[in-house]
Order: structure tokens, then sequence, then C-alpha cells
């Protein structure tokens, strides 16, 4: 006999992957159904029977999510005169519950809404070489964002998704390279102003513009906080030129989400801010 904990003794790792997406979606029904806002505005331990009460669900569905949770560290569970209390771990309330700052809350939304149905496609996406969109959400279109920005709602669940993903990855992407010499930064295709107010954070003296399409920036203004007035924005349709050079980005950056993709996002950017001061000179 080999060693037990090789793969071909049992294959720990390919089971693990094999039912990753269970461990997904009891983190987006979670979310969905509103557990850790719940938890975290209770201040203490609550049972399955109050939670389920409180949020309009089951006991017997309730009792059985806490338990994975739990499974999965994201819960922790003590048991008081013969009942289960449930609480948010420190990463939940940081990172899963609504209100906290550094909240994943809108990137989970569309990851489950979005991103997984699509997901469950990518057989016959690999068969035809096709966007599932169109089989998957109805319309069809020739461009990714005239999908994604279909409805006001689907605009603002994609814009909640790339908050989400700046307030994560944003100041390690803004500090890849030194932008302080540059006095005006430019975010193209900025959405919601997140990765802008890295920026700023990042270099306090240059002025940063957001630029993006006029309903972008009317939602984003109207819906996300804006608490750093300095940031700017400029709303405004893509000049043709650069649908062309685009959209191999577009497509990459859009629908992987990797520390490459970011890295690459960085480096594009940096190319266009130093593009665009060459030519003033």
């Amino acid at each position: 006999m080999g060693n037990t904990n090789s793969e071909l003794d049992y294959p720990f790792r390919l089971l693990e992957y094999i039912n990753g997406f269970r461990v997904s979606k009891v983190i987006f029904s979670a979310s969905e159904l509103g557990v850790f806002d719940l938890l975290l505005r209770s201040q203490e331990a609550l049972s399955a029977q109050r939670v389920a009460q409180e949020l309009g669900t089951s006991m017997d569905g309730m009792e059985r999510l806490l338990d994975a949770l739990v499974g999965i560290e994201i819960l922790e569970v003590e048991v008081t005169n013969g009942t289960a209390l449930y609480s948010s771990s420190d990463v939940a309330n940081l990172y899963l519950a609504k209100g906290s700052s550094k909240s994943l809350h809108d990137m989970i939304i569309y990851q489950s809404q979005t991103i997984y149905p699509l997901w469950s496609h990518l057989g016959d996406a690999i068969r035809s070489g096709k966007s599932q969109y169109e089989k998957t959400f109805g319309p069809p279109s020739g461009d990714v964002f005239q999908t994604i920005y279909r409805s006001e709602e689907e605009m603002l669940k994609f814009m909640g998704l790339m908050n989400s993903s700046w307030v994560i990855d944003g100041h390690d992407v803004v500090t890849a390279f030194n932008l302080s010499s540059f006095q005006t930064i430019v975010d193209l295709g900025g959405c919601t102003g997140a990765l802008a107010r890295e920026m700023l954070e990042a270099y306090p003296s240059s002025s940063v513009i957001v630029f993006d399409l006029p309903q972008v920036v009317e939602a984003a203004q109207k819906h996300f906080c804006q608490e750093n007035k300095a940031v700017k924005f400029q709303s405004g349709e893509p000049h043709p030129s650069w649908s062309t050079a685009a959209a191999p980005i577009r497509t990459n950056v859009h629908i992987l989400y990797d520390s490459w993709c970011y890295l690459f996002i960085c480096l594009v950017k940096c190319n266009v801010m130093v593009a665009s001061r060459s030519q003033t000179r």
C-alpha cells in the first residue's frame, strides 16, 4: 500500500473539486436569504428556529443550511441547554454581510444569479463555440455589454459585482506600478468608481476621473456610495476605434476573475495613461 494521503489511494482533491459547487451554492443561498445580515444585526447567537422565523423559511431547511455553514467554518455554533445557537465568524461579518465596508455580497449575488446559470451550459458553449447568454437569459445580443445592461436591474447587479471586486483587489492593482507621476488619471469604463477611489487613496495628489456610459454614470452616482467627492465622473460614448482593441480585453476581464486578469487591467490602463501623456508633450 502506498501513502494513504495519495490521490491514487483516495481521491481527496478530486472529490473536493467535484463537490465544490455545493459549497458555492450554500454560500450563495445564505447570502440571498439574508442569513449573514440577520446574524450581524442580532449581536447574539440565534437558534435555527429563530433564524427560520425571521427569514420566512422552513425550520428543517434552515437548520441544514446553518449546519452546512458551520461545516465550512463560515458560521460558529454552541449548544446551550440542548439548543444549537448559531453566530457569524469574523470572516462572515467582514465579507458576507451587506453592511460591511468590505462586503462581497453583491459579487456573490451576481455569481449566483448570472455566472452560475451560465456555467451550467459550459458543455454547450464548448460544443458550439458560442456565448450562452441567449440560451440562459433569452435576449440575443452581439455585444456582451448590451446583454449585461439589458435592464436597469441587471446593470445594477453587474455594477455591484465590479464594486465588490475592487474592494478586495483594488489597492493591489493600483499600487502594482508607481503612478504618482501622473497628475490626471482616467479610469476608462470605471463603473461605480470603486477602483478610482482606491487610486485616489494611493495617489492623493492626482486627479482621478471615471469615464463610462451615461446610464452607468447616472446609476453610479445614484446607487453607490460616493463618499469621496474628489473622484470625478464623466459620461460619454466610447470612440468606435476602441471597440476592436477592447473586445478581447472586455471578454477576458469580465468573465475571468483572477490575479492575472487584474494585473492585465493595470497594464492596459498604465499603457493608456502613458500613451495619453506622451501625446500631450
